[in-house]
C-alpha cells in the first residue's frame, strides 16, 4: 500500500466515525456511543478535510511550510541544559535555533518515532490506563535516555522521558537522518 492509498485509507474510515458508522463493520454506531459526541463529530469532518486536502495535493498539506532544515552555525548555539529535559524542550529549541515561520519544525513525536525505530525506545501498553506509552530501552538507557518521576501541580506523580546532555547530541547529530526518516515514513 502506498503512502496516498495509506492516507486515503485512513481518511474513509474517519469518514465513517464522522458520519456515525462503525468503519469496521459498517454498522450503525449507538446514539450514546462516545463516538457520536458532536464534539469529535466535528473533529472527525476537520480531521477529514484536512486529509482531503493532502490527498488533493499529492501528500502535502496546505500550510505551505517548507521542511526542517538547520545549519551547523545555528545548531552550534544549541543550549544543552544542565539537567535531563523532555523531547518537546528538544522541538522548541531546534525550532526557535532555525528561526524561521515558514519551515515546519521536527516535532517530538516524529524525534520519538526515529528512536524507536532505532531501538532506543519501545511502546509499552500501561496496564492500568490501557494507553501506549513509550519507555527508554536499555540502548536507549545506555544513551542517557531515562524514565523521571515527577509531580504535577495537583501533586500527582508521573513518569517522563528525559534526555541527558549526551542523548541530546545523539539527537543532534542524526538530525538529517531524522529527516529523512521523516520523509519516508
Amino acid at each position: 500500500m502506498t503512502e496516498m492509498e495509506k492516507i486515503a485509507y485512513a481518511k474513509s474510515f474517519i469518514d465513517k466515525l464522522a458520519e456515525g458508522i462503525n468503519p469496521l463493520d459498517g454498522t450503525p454506531i449507538p446514539e450514546g456511543d462516545i463516538v457520536n459526541n458532536s464534539r469529535l463529530t466535528r473533529c472527525f469532518f476537520y480531521v477529514s478535510d484536512i486529509l482531503r486536502q493532502v490527498i488533493e495535493n499529492g501528500g502535502v498539506n496546505r500550510d505551505g511550510k517548507i521542511p526542517f532544515s538547520i545549519t551547523a552555525e545555528q545548531l552550534a548555539r544549541y543550549n544543552f541544559p544542565p539537567y535531563p529535559v523532555g523531547v518537546s524542550e528538544i522541538s522548541k529549541q531546534l525550532a526557535a535555533l532555525a528561526d524561521n515561520p515558514a519551515m515546519k519544525a521536527i516535532s517530538p513525536i516524529q524525534i520519538n518515532n526515529w528512536l524507536e525505530a532505532q531501538g532506543y525506545l519501545v511502546k509499552v501498553l500501561e496496564q492500568n490506563t490501557g494507553k501506549n506509552r513509550r519507555l527508554p530501552t536499555q540502548s536507549g538507557e545506555a544513551l542517557g535516555i531515562t524514565l523521571t518521576l515527577k509531580q504535577n501541580r495537583e501533586g500527582q506523580a508521573y513518569s517522563a522521558v528525559e534526555y541527558n546532555e549526551n542523548a541530546q547530541r545523539f539527537i543532534l547529530s542524526n538530525l538529517d537522518e531524522i529527516k529523512v526518516f521523516v520523509k519516508t515514513n
